[in-house]
This record gives C-alpha cells, sequence and structure tokens, in this order.
C-alpha cells in the first residue's frame, strides 16, 4: 500500500547546490528555460526524487505522469496516491495505463512487454500537453547493474554502452538527467522533503535477476558507480563512433541491384561487416527479428562461401568481394 503520511510540507526547498547540480545537468540534455518536461513517476524514491528537482528548475513546465501496468493489484493505489502528492505541490499529473502488446518480437517476455506499454504511454501523453522531454530517473547505481546484466549476457559494445542520457527512443526525446546521481542520494531528497516513497515489491524479490544483483552489489564496497558510468559513457561514445563509420561504408559498400543488394565486405574488420549485413537485412525485411547469434552465423556461412538465411532474407556469397541478399520468396502452403 502506498504511505499514509500526511502530505510533505511545500515550503522546504532543496539545497541551492543540489539544485544547481540538476540543473547543469538537465542543461546538457535539453533547454531548462524554455522546454516543457514530462516526468515519469511511479512513486519510488528514485523517480520522486527527479520530480523534486525538475519541479524546482522549471515550475510549471514540469508535468508528471504514472504508468499503471496493471500487473499488480497495489499498483491503483500508488498511482492515486501519487497523483494527491501532485495535486499538493500544483504539479499537472496524470495516470496513464492500457492493454499489454502482444507476445511477439522483442516484447516477448513481460519486462519488455511492460516496458513497451510504458513509452507507447508516455510519448502520447508527452504529445498531449506539449512536452519536449520525457525525463526518467535511470541513475549511476541503475547502470551498473545493467552493465552487469549485459555482460552476462555476452553483450558487445552498443549493449555496454548502458542507459544512454539521452537515447535512440523517440528520437532522443527520452532523458536520463540522473545517470551521474547515487540512489542514496536520490533518496536523500526524497527523505528531506518529508515524503515516505513507495516501496515496489519487485525490487527486493528474488524472482527477478535485477534484484537478486543488487543485494549482491549491496555488498561489495569496492565497485564505484560513478566510475562505472563513465565507462559506460565511453562505450556509448565508442557505439556512436562505429555507427557513423557504418554509415560512411555502408554508402561506399552497398549497391542496389533491382530487388536485391550487393554488400563488398573485403579488407573490413568482423564487427563492421557484421553490422554492415545488419543494415542489409534490415533494408529488405524491415521487420525481420534480428539475434545477435544468427546474424554473426550468417556473416560466418558468407565468409566461407555458403549461402545463408535470416528472416525471410537470403543472402549468397558471389565472391569474396560480393555479397548478394535479396528477399525470399513466399512459402508454398502444402
Amino acid at each position: 500500500m502506498p504511505p499514509t503520511d500526511a502530505p510533505p510540507e511545500l515550503t522546504r526547498a532543496i539545497d541551492p547546490a543540489t539544485l544547481a547540480r540538476f540543473a547543469a545537468d538537465l542543461s546538457a540534455l535539453c533547454d531548462p528555460a524554455r522546454d516543457r518536461v514530462l516526468v515519469a513517476v511511479s512513486g519510488g524514491p528514485d523517480s520522486l526524487a527527479l520530480l523534486l528537482l525538475t519541479h524546482a528548475l522549471l515550475g510549471d513546465r514540469c508535468v508528471a505522469a504514472t504508468v499503471d501496468h496493471g500487473l499488480r493489484p497495489e499498483a491503483a493505489d500508488e498511482a492515486a496516491w501519487v497523483a494527491d502528492l501532485c495535486a499538493a505541490r500544483g504539479i499537472d499529473h496524470a495516470v496513464l495505463s492500457g492493454p499489454l502488446p502482444e507476445r511477439a518480437g522483442h516484447t516477448a517476455n513481460l519486462s519488455a512487454r511492460a516496458r513497451a506499454l510504458r513509452y507507447e504511454l508516455l510519448q502520447a501523453h508527452a504529445d498531449a500537453v506539449g512536452a519536449t522531454h520525457i525525463a526518467t530517473a535511470h541513475h549511476a547505481d541503475d547502470q551498473v547493474e545493467t552493465l552487469i546484466m549485459r555482460l552476462n549476457r555476452g553483450a558487445g559494445v552498443g549493449g555496454l554502452a548502458g542507459v544512454r542520457a539521452s537515447g535512440q527512443r523517440m528520437g532522443g526525446r527520452v532523458i536520463r538527467p540522473l545517470l551521474g546521481w547515487r540512489r542514496t542520494e536520490l533518496g536523500a531528497i526524497v527523505a528531506a522533503a518529508g515524503i515516505v516513497a513507495v516501496e515496489d515489491p519487485s525490487n527486493v524479490s528474488d524472482r527477478f535477476d535485477r534484484a537478486r544483483l543488487r543485494k549482491q552489489l549491496a555488498a561489495i564496497d569496492w565497485i564505484d558507480p560513478l566510475r562505472v558510468a563513465a565507462s559506460a559513457a565511453a562505450l556509448a561514445d565508442a557505439e556512436d563512433a562505429i555507427a557513423w563509420m557504418v554509415r560512411q561504408l555502408g554508402t561506399d559498400r552497398i549497391a542496389a541491384d533491382g530487388d536485391s543488394l550487393t554488400l563488398d565486405p573485403s579488407g573490413l574488420p568482423f564487427e563492421l561487416v557484421r553490422r554492415l549485413v545488419e543494415q542489409c537485412v534490415r533494408q529488405m525485411d524491415a521487420s525481420a527479428e534480428i539475434r545477435g547469434s544468427a546474424l554473426v552465423r550468417m556473416v560466418k556461412a558468407l565468409e566461407s562461401g555458403d549461402t545463408a538465411m535470416l528472416g525471410d532474407v537470403t543472402a549468397v556469397a558471389l565472391s569474396p568481394a560480393a555479397w548478394r541478399f535479396r528477399k525470399a520468396p513466399p512459402r508454398r502452403l502444402l
């Protein structure tokens, strides 16, 4: 159940040094003097701290929304509690809900489906209220957890870039100004405001990988989340550089020929070839579900001079300097 404490005092101000620090972080991602920011607020301490900081800085240009995924019976009460807190502080707030996406493609597991719904609802609401950006409360400790989980899954440079301060989702509209902040710092901001935050039981449930990892990390005192976040930022820069190079190479190395594409991979490092092959597959079949292991198998097959297929795209190595990609013909029904 949500906390039942009396509404917090509205006169408590955030420490000027803390607000100045947040202003610098937010200014790197948007224009605080002009932009309107929609803050995604679950009622937990991290998102509440983001709400308090953003409202203190932007005033009426800070709006808020809470997504009720319909997955827990307590969620409706928690969303109502956030709505009351926002009303007491004069913050425009909405509770958003909708059906989870079907189990298909990249939204097959529950957490991914909930995330897809959350961003879909937030984007629609941002459009409705004229918000230029959507702010989420991912922080440095989240970044550590994300990187370790992705390392354990064999992620490449793109995955190890971690959570981006301003990512590709929704054209960079989603911003995360708290990646340089610790979980304890954010909790202290909420406590200083006299607010007892909502605690989501999934954050401590051993059913979830992230919750189990969080418990293990709490017992390790030598990991510095801010340095890990800096490493993630460096990897994000490297990912951007590789993506830029692939775009340039695609112009020179990929040629359209009727209903097919031809790629010249000769002399290129494997990672660049892999990404160019992915680009060809996506150009031929925009709906293709491309998993990293399947993509690597396709590249290896083509390097060996074999034919390969991924999704509805077939590829054949005509020569070491010419790989042809085309959409496979429709399958016959027996």
